[in-house]
């Protein structure tokens, strides 16, 4: 109480007053169910909010016109029921205050009179849209029935076993297996805020981890409920949770060991019960101790009470702990058969529960799991066996028997074999056992008394006995666990998971439910205070006025167990007495409680028991036992005999051991209102209930120091039926468990909390456009809510949410469908209209056709008659008459109309055929002048192309010569070399041979000496073999005078080991025999390798001596080769023959240029002519007098005519130009050549020299030079070759001719045109226009190709057709010039090709000159100032240079910025260019080292940057293509058939690289995981937020309440991602892998692989989030699918397989969207989701969650029909889909493009140490 008044008084308010807990009523005796379940219900002590204090009443009392709109027709309530405890209704008519009668109607059809009171109105029940809401909290309506109802939905229905309330989680036992617990869940669940994801225990851990994490703050998960709810799995789960989320890197598996303790504190801290198959029978709090890396470093456990009489009894359909029957079912193994057990029937302690064998559960597996666990933790074999031992001596000791001697005696007989057995297991006597089983000491001032027992004392003491072994012995366990899980460092931060019993109540109660009732009081009461702290937490962060909120306390009734003089206390004192009962002690609570304390009651028909109403239920616990369990006594002398025993850890259990202190002394605790004061007895303090308040005590200490966590295991039905919804037992928990409690703290003020988001998105609908108007979303609310609800106490504004007072929301709800409801009527309303005006016009018209044909059929049948017939007819005859007359005359006129017409037409006709005829004669005249300057022009461009392709000729034969100059001199070099090379070896030959000789002789003298010396040995030891024997001989010759007495046996013995002796004697001195023979034979083998190296260094003598023969000889043959020298010198001379050439070629280009200058002086005189007749006689207004308006507008359509004069100025620039850049190219060809002949010629000389000053070459040179001779001879060849040359020319000069002909004959067509409008114009003899003359001159002198053909055939259009008027002639006529000058330009390209094409041999040529040159540079170590290099695609290196070029290629390289301008694979070319430097040395070392470090290079990079995206694409991309090379060049001809064949001439020559091709293939494998690992680190983040929550339709999805889940502590600290950024990432990667050229089919698997994580990890989170599956949602999937599918074509991947992967996630959007109501439906989705397993549909239908109340749920039914439609699949059980998964990868094989000899090295790379040969 002091604590709540210090809250009172920090508060600044009076605090209102204590409710205390309500008594029950005596049950009224009036009839009907209602009353009768009024006081069912309201037994909860916190149920009374539901009546007249609850908000809702308070709410009614304030407004009661509000409520009777919330108590209106089809509103929907709850009323109790005896069998499902609550049950719906629908009011029927309007309530109106002040009546007496409710009307409803149930859901069977019947109707309902419900008796009501103003104050006390049956709860009304929550609107659809928040039925099955994740959170108990966003309930608008929060009370029991609702919570009830939402649990059922969730269960029952969606299967959803999780649900929160608040800070509780709520987990309800299936009893049945679930898919969700698998790894994949646990990842999804990883890093997500609570809230995001639907309830999972799972949550809950990642919660107090990331909590942990950001606050460095210890946390603590409280796992609690009825046995059988599935408390013992949850912490599993929890504890496997941190296990994963949390692994270290080390190796020594702290988390398996962790997660190993649970199967061993199950085993011996487990047994079945009732309830439960699996039932903890003590409390555990593990702590798991995090680093400050948040990575678990140890565990520590801490146990409470655990349930000892379970070892000496148990209750019908019970067992005993599990422990002992897989000891039974394992007796028959070889390790346990000395613990001589048998099964679990023969003994007494493992078969009073009737039934040893649990369904399912094989207990010899058990065993072997057990076994593997305690390996795991390091228990050893040995302890282990011990273990074995205790538990097997204690099920011995139950079958003890004790027999009855007397009336006060009793006795154990020591021929007793189980008491045999367990003396022998524990080392004991078996007679003092047996004499203190039956007897007891008792100590007194005076003397020791031993006085024997009765028989049930006896089996009392024996139980006892057992109950301590057992005790100790899990304590033990429980120790050295500890010991196992301890950690050396310091402990940053732990998480404790407390797996603890909840309240118990059963038919007899007594000192262990007492217990535990007591610690459910103490973690009720920390709760209550928690909820509170958060509440108010909650308020002051949204600036909410804070005002005390009213709750149960539960102080008193711990006051009442533990305070001075309570119910502990007296049972404490009471057991110091010698002769202390339970009915004394329970006297003493009478005398003490009764009329004094509210909380405690006598029963009204027992006297041996008391009832404490608790703040679950009222608890009714029978006294007998209390005394003798909290004492938990056994013997001293029994006692004393354990602790003398022989085996080591039976007599260390009974050592004394000091009692812990409290490691959070200082920390915050939850007092006793009273003083608690503590005795100071020895034996108070080892009492039972005074260990447990200490250790309870500890608890709370460590909790309080604590961020507390609540899991509350529900059992939903006693049968363990799977999915079967108990309510009565449901309601029952809650009540116990503090669920309710934690919904009524929040309905006492704002339960329903809403983002302004959330409510401007739901309650847009109700807004006004002035509203809407707005720009602030948080004033758009605020105005909102003030309009729709009046009184303003019933919602509050925070800073980000607002907060709303039980009922609001659902209030809201209403008006929102209301809203909707006539919405949608106002919509039916015009729809409907229209169709019936629709209709009605349909009709209308009908009915006047019929109309129109029934009367027009009247009037034909009235108007027929015979007078009426014969009117008719003749009126027919006068018209045939008159009509024929006109058509005649008609006829007439016509016929007149058309011959004129004819006539004139004729005459045009005639006209315009004359002037055509006339207009052709003059094309034809044009066509000529023009045919014949373009045959002069092709003339002059061919004889160009001759003296081209000469020069070309020449230039090449006088290469061809030099290059076989070159070769020879480089022949004969090389001769030279690897003469004088040969004769070096021959000298190192002999020198190494000389060397061996003497080493030989060495290693005889060394051979020689170690004989000796073994010699010597062998003597030295035969002689102490021989002393030693004689000895012995002394020594056998003194025994046998002294032991002449002994047996012959010992003579024997001796004899033998003289004998012995002997022999080892004689296999020493045959060894010895052997090592001297062995030793003469390598003797004589030595002096046989002597003699040979005799004979082969005589040999060789021999051949030194030919050698130098051969060398005089090769003195000899060098002067006759002086002779052939000269001959080659004379045939150098021949160089001049080129020279004269070259003067001849000089010749030729100054003709050209002669001939040049020529046309151009005789086209600017006819160009000047043209123009001066333009000038003079052209005469504009003539001319335009002559067009009409709309020939003048097609004439000046491209341009005015008179603008051609400045066209062909233009024309006569280029040409000039041209001409002038051509003469300027032949002058510095003609220059180069003369100097490379004057350069050539010098060479020429020094080679001369080089060859006069050889002397010592070899005989093979004379047939290099006979070799040379004969490629000399190949120079008449080159003159063929000349000769075939002038042959094409001659070729290409009358094909010309041909070709200048017919352009003659087709050019002048378009001419005549032009002469035949002048002749029209000038038949009697007139000059022929001026203006045609010059368009003629500029036909002839304008070339063709070159003429602008569009401005040229206007005006011969124009003047063609001067004044026609008929446009077919004009059509034709341009249609045909339009032909030919495509047709002319066409030529004209194809000439110009030719030209391109000679001119490109030419530069060819000139390439080749250079290249010569540079051999020759190359030959005589001369180097050239300028020219180009013919490169032999490898890179020269050194050896030493070896490390700087991996350090300045590989490691050193920063791929950004560089990739874009240089070609992809630019490193890998470089590295296969040394790689083939290295092949050509044909030297394997320094091939192998460079390879190696090639690798290790790219190893130790990827390593480096293993999260750098750009630096992983980069080298993935160099790997593959170094591969690619490796492969390409290796010489095979599956790989050489994509090579050009300069690529195969640079294939490697003498190594095999196929072993280093499946290294790089390994790294490039590696490198591709390691870069979708990054790729996919980057992208999960948001595929969430993209792909699932962002509206990519904007409007559509409805958001729903969040509850209370999303508070303060999960801080969302994600970005606001979208699908843009979705693609934007994805765009990012694309980009990446392409500019660092990464393969096509590479970047297909990548993107395959990312669209699969995209589909994964979207569908694993659809099917953890319920409130994500609706149809809205489905539609917002869909769409952004189709993004993804319009990117990929963007990108050109659609073959990628990519779409394929987003499959399931496209079929679980289509699940959303379809139908699911009839058969056909189900038959359709079975048959279309073939990509989701059954599993994942059933899931997706039972989560369905409708958004809007015009969506309906799923009916069950429906989904039991799908699912049976769905078993015969064979696919896979796991619900999520493996995010892990990495497709299997391939790289092509692609022939790079790239030519070796043309690779550049950028000056970035810094490989200038580098040289390309």
């Amino acid at each position: 109480m002091a604590a709540r008044a210090a809250r009172e008084h920090q508060s600044g308010c009076q605090p209102p007053p204590r409710r205390q807990p309500p008594i029950r009523a005596p049950e009224p005796s009036g009839e009907g169910s209602r009353s009768t379940w009024e006081n069912f219900w309201t037994r909860w002590p916190g149920a009374d909010w539901l009546g007249a204090h609850s908000p809702l009443q308070q709410q009614q009392q304030r407004r009661p016109m509000a409520v009777a709109e919330l108590y209106a027709q089809y509103n929907r309530v709850w009323i109790p029921d005896p069998e499902e405890v609550w049950k719906s209704a629908e009011i029927a008519k309007d309530y109106r205050v002040g009546d007496r009668v409710l009307r409803l109607l149930l859901e069977d059809g019947t109707e309902l009179e419900y008796p009501v009171d103003p104050e006390s109105l049956p709860p009304l029940r929550n609107p659809d849209i928040l039925v099955g809401e994740n959170d108990l909290t966003a309930l608008s309506y929060l009370h029991e029935p609702a919570v009830l109802h939402n649990l059922r939905i969730r269960f029952a229905e969606s299967k959803l076993i999780y649900t929160y309330s608040g800070i509780i989680l709520v987990a309800m036992n299936p009893y049945k297996q679930l898919p969700i617990y698998g790894d994949a869940i646990i990842h999804a669940y990883s890093g997500q805020n609570m809230g995001d994801m639907d309830p999972h225990i799972f949550a809950v851990a990642e919660e107090a981890y990331k909590q942990m994490a950001r606050n460095n703050r210890n946390q603590s998960i409280i796992v609690s409920g009825e046995s059988g709810a599935g408390k013992t799995v949850s912490a599993r789960y929890a504890m496997r949770y941190f296990a994963t989320v949390s692994k270290s890197s080390s190796n020594a598996h702290v988390e398996d060991k962790v997660l190993a303790s649970n199967p061993i504190t199950e085993a011996v801290g487990n047994a079945k019960t009732t309830r439960n198959d699996n039932s903890s029978r003590f409390g555990k709090y593990t702590e798991i101790s995090f680093d400050e890396r948040n990575q678990i470093i140890g565990a520590n456990m801490r146990t409470y009470l655990l349930e000892k009489s379970r070892v000496v009894f148990q209750s019908e359909n019970e067992r005993n702990y599990h422990i002992f029957y897989q000891l039974c079912a394992s007796a028959q193994q070889p390790e346990f058969k000395h613990l001589k057990l048998g099964s679990a029937e023969e003994f007494n302690y493992t078969r009073m529960g009737g039934n040893t064998i649990i369904e399912g559960v094989n207990d010899r597996a058990d065993m072997v799991e057990t076994q593997k666990t305690f390996t795991l933790l390091g228990f050893k074999k040995d302890f282990q066996m011990d273990v074995f031992k205790i538990l097997a001596a204690i099920l011995h000791l139950g079958n003890v028997q004790v027999t009855t001697v007397g009336n006060e005696r009793s006795s154990v007989s020591e021929d007793d074999s189980h008491l045999k057995v367990f003396c022998e297991l524990l080392g004991l006597e078996t007679s003092t056992v047996a004499q203190w089983l039956c007897n007891r000491k008792i100590v007194t001032s005076s003397e020791t008394v031993v006085k024997p027992m009765t028989r049930p004392q006896a089996i009392n003491a024996r139980d006892a006995l057992a109950k301590k072994m057992y005790a100790r012995l899990f304590h033990f366990i429980v120790e050295r666990i500890n010991q196992a899980l301890h950690f050396s460092g310091k402990r940053h931060t732990f998480i404790g998971v407390l797996d603890i019993y909840g309240f118990e109540t059963f038919d007899v109660n007594s000192f262990e439910q007492f217990c535990i009732n007591y610690a459910n009081e103490k973690l009720q009461q920390q709760f209550n205070l928690h909820v509170f702290k958060l509440e108010q937490e909650e308020y002051m962060k949204e600036d909410i006025p804070w005002t005390l909120v009213d709750f149960y306390d539960n102080q008193p009734v711990i006051d009442l167990i533990e305070a001075k003089m309570g119910i502990l206390e007296l049972l404490d004192e009471e057991c110091l007495l010698p002769h202390g009962t339970d009915e004394n002690w329970l006297q003493k609570l009478y005398n003490n409680f009764i009329n004094k304390n509210s909380l405690f009651e006598k029963p009204r028909m027992s006297n041996s028991s008391f009832i404490i109403q608790h703040f679950a239920d009222k608890v009714e616990y029978q006294c007998e036992g209390f005394l003798e369990k909290n004492r938990d006594t056994v013997y001293d002398m029994l006692v004393e005999i354990l602790r003398a025993s022989k085996f080591h850890l039976c007599a260390a259990f009974f050592q004394e051991s000091p009692v812990p202190s409290s490691p959070f002394g200082a920390m915050i605790t939850v007092k006793s209102a009273k003083q608690v004061i503590k005795p100071n007895t020895k034996h108070f303090r080892t009492t039972v209930g005074n260990k447990f308040r200490s250790s309870l005590s500890l608890l709370m200490e460590t909790l309080n120091a604590t961020t507390p966590h609540y899991v509350r295991c529900i059992k939903p039905n006693d049968e363990k039926m799977p999915f079967e919804f108990d309510s009565k037992r449901i309601v029952q928990q809650l009540r116990a468990c503090g669920v309710l409690e934690t919904i009524h703290i929040s309905a006492q003020s704002y339960p329903s909390r809403w983002t302004y988001l959330e409510f401007y998105s739901r309650y847009g609908i109700l807004m006004t456009q002035q509203e809407l108007s707005l720009s602030d979303k948080k004033e758009v609310c605020k105005v909102v809510l003030h309009r729709l609800i009046q009184d303003s106490n019933q919602f509050q504004f925070g800073r980000t949410k607002i907060f709303f007072r039980a009922g609001q929301v659902a209030y809201l709800e209403k008006l929102r469908l209301d809203k909707l409801r006539q919405d949608c009527i106002v919509i039916q309303k015009h729809v409907r209209g229209w169709l019936q005006r629709r209709k009605f016009l349909r009709e209308r018209q009908a009915a006047l056709t019929i109309q129109q044909y029934f009367r027009g059929q009247q009037t034909v049948r009235k108007a027929i008659t015979a007078t009426a017939l014969k009117e008719a007819w003749a009126a027919i005859i006068l018209q045939k008459h008159c009509r024929g007359y006109l058509v005649r005359n008609l006829y007439q006129l016509i016929r007149v109309a058309t011959i004129t017409i004819q006539a004139y037409t004729r005459g045009f006709l005639a006209r315009r055929q004359y002037r055509k005829l006339l207009q052709e004669h003059k094309a034809v005249i044009l066509q000529k002048y023009a045919r014949a300057w373009l045959a002069r022009r092709r003339f002059q461009n061919i004889r160009r192309f001759v003296l081209n392709i000469q020069l070309t000729y020449r230039v090449q034969r006088l290469q061809k010569k030099l290059e076989d100059q070159s070769k020879e001199n480089h022949g004969l070099v090389e001769k030279l070399t690897s003469l004088a090379a040969l004769r070096v070896g021959d000298l190192e030959k002999v020198q190494k041979l000389e060397a061996e000789l003497e080493k030989a002789a060495t290693h005889r003298h060394s051979y020689e000496e170690k004989g000796r010396k073994y010699r010597d040995t062998v003597e030295e030891r035969l002689s102490k073999l021989q002393k030693h024997n004689a000895e012995l001989e002394l020594q056998r010759e003194q025994a046998e005078q002294k032991l002449q007495e002994k047996t012959e046996e010992l003579k024997e013995k001796m004899d033998k080991l003289t004998r012995q002796l002997f022999d080892d004697v004689q296999k020493e001195e045959q060894q010895r025999l052997l090592l001297e023979k062995s030793f003469e034979l390598k003797t004589q083998a030595y002096e046989k390798q002597i003699a040979s190296l005799r004979e082969e260094i005589k040999s060789l003598r021999d051949e030194r001596s030919q050698l130098h023969h051969q060398l005089e000889e090769g003195r000899v043959t060098s002067e006759s080769l002086k002779g052939e020298v000269a001959r080659l010198s004379k045939q150098a001379k021949t160089i001049s023959e080129f020279e004269k050439e070259i003067e001849l070629l000089q010749a030729q280009k100054i003709d050209v240029e002669k001939l040049v200058q020529s046309q151009k002086r005789e086209m600017r005189e006819r160009m000047s002519e043209v123009t001066k007749q333009l000038l003079e006689s052209y005469d504009i207004e003539d001319v335009r007098s002559r067009f009409s308006v709309e020939d003048l507008e097609h004439l000046n359509e491209d341009g005015e005519l008179w603008f051609a004069y400045e066209g062909l100025k233009k024309a006569t620039r280029v040409l000039e130009s041209h001409f002038q850049s051509q003469k300027d190219c032949y002058e510095r060809e003609i220059e180069g050549l003369n100097f490379k002949v004057v350069h050539l010629s010098q060479e020429i000389n020094h080679l001369q020299k080089l060859f006069r000053e050889e002397t010592d070459i070899n005989e093979s040179i004379r047939h290099e030079v006979a070799r040379l001779t004969s490629e000399n001879m190949m120079i008449p060849d080159f003159k063929q070759q000349i000769s075939e040359l002038e042959r094409q020319r001659h070729d290409l000069e009358s094909r010309l001719k041909e070709q200048a002909e017919k352009m003659e004959g087709k050019l002048g067509e378009p001419f005549s045109h032009l002469n035949r409008v002048r002749e029209e114009e000038g038949v009697q003899g007139e000059a022929p226009h001026p203006f045609l003359r010059a368009l003629e001159a500029q036909s002839q002198v304008y070339p063709e190709e070159e003429r602008p053909m569009g401005k040229i055939q206007e005006p011969q259009e124009a003047i063609r057709f001067p004044k026609k008027q008929p446009e077919e002639a004009e059509e034709e006529v341009e249609s045909i010039l339009q032909q030919e000058a495509s047709r002319l330009s066409l030529e004209n390209r194809d000439l110009e090709e030719e030209l391109d094409m000679k001119d490109r041999m030419i530069r060819k040529l000139q390439d080749q000159v250079k290249t010569l040159t540079k051999m020759i540079e190359k030959a005589n170590n001369v180097h050239l100032p300028s020219g180009s290099k013919e490169y032999l695609g490898m890179l020269e290196y050194k050896k030493e240079d070896e490390a700087k070029l991996i350090q300045n290629l590989i490691l050193d390289l920063k791929p950004r910025g560089v990739v874009v301008n240089m070609i992809p694979g630019l490193p890998a070319h470089i590295l296969f260019m040394c790689v083939r430097y290295a092949d050509s040395l044909n030297d394997a070392n320094m091939l192998k080292s460079l390879m190696n470090s090639a690798i290790n290079g790219i190893k130790h990079v990827v390593k480096e940057h293993f999260e750098d995206l750009e630096m992983l694409s980069f080298w993935l991309s160099n790997t593959c293509h170094f591969l690619n090379c490796l492969k390409q060049y290796s010489g095979e001809e599956e790989f050489m058939k994509y090579n050009s064949p300069q690529q195969n001439q640079n294939c490697l020559n003498n190594f095999d690289l196929t072993e280093y091709r499946q290294i790089l293939s390994d790294v490039a494998i590696r490198i591709y995981h390691q870069f979708i690992i990054v790729m996919e680190n980057n992208l999960q983040p948001i595929i969430v937020p993209g792909m699932l929550e962002y509206e990519s339709l904007q409007g559509i999805s409805g958001l729903k309440p969040t509850g209370f889940r999303k508070r303060s502590s999960s801080i969302d600290d994600t970005d606001a991602y979208t699908m843009t950024s979705i693609l934007q990432q994805l765009s990012y990667f694309y980009s990446t892998m392409c500019q660092n050229g990464l393969d096509p089919e590479i970047v297909r698997q990548a993107v395959k692989q990312l669209f699969y994580l995209v589909g994964a990890v979207t569908l694993n989170s659809l099917l953890l989030r319920k409130d994500m599956c609706s149809c809205r949602k489905g539609m917002q999937i869909r769409c952004n699918i189709s993004f993804l599918e319009e990117w990929l074509k963007d990108k050109n991947l659609q073959n990628s397989l990519a779409k394929e992967t987003l499959e399931p996630l496209s079929q679980a959007a289509w699940l959303l969207q379809v139908k699911k109501t009839t058969d056909s439906d189900a038959k359709e989705i079975s048959q279309c989701c073939t990509s989701l397993s059954a599993v994942q549909i059933i899931k997706i239908l039972n989560s369905y969650t409708p958004i809007d109340d015009f969506e309906k749920r799923v009916n069950p039914s429906f989904v039991r029909k799908v699912q049976a439609l769905l078993n015969n699949r064979g696919d896979s059980l796991q619900l999520m889909l493996d995010t892990k998964y990495v497709f299997q990868v391939t790289f092509p094989f692609t022939a790079s493009p790239h030519a070796l000899e043309m690779t550049q090295i950028p000056s970035s790379f810094k490989l200038g140490f580098l040289r390309r040969l």
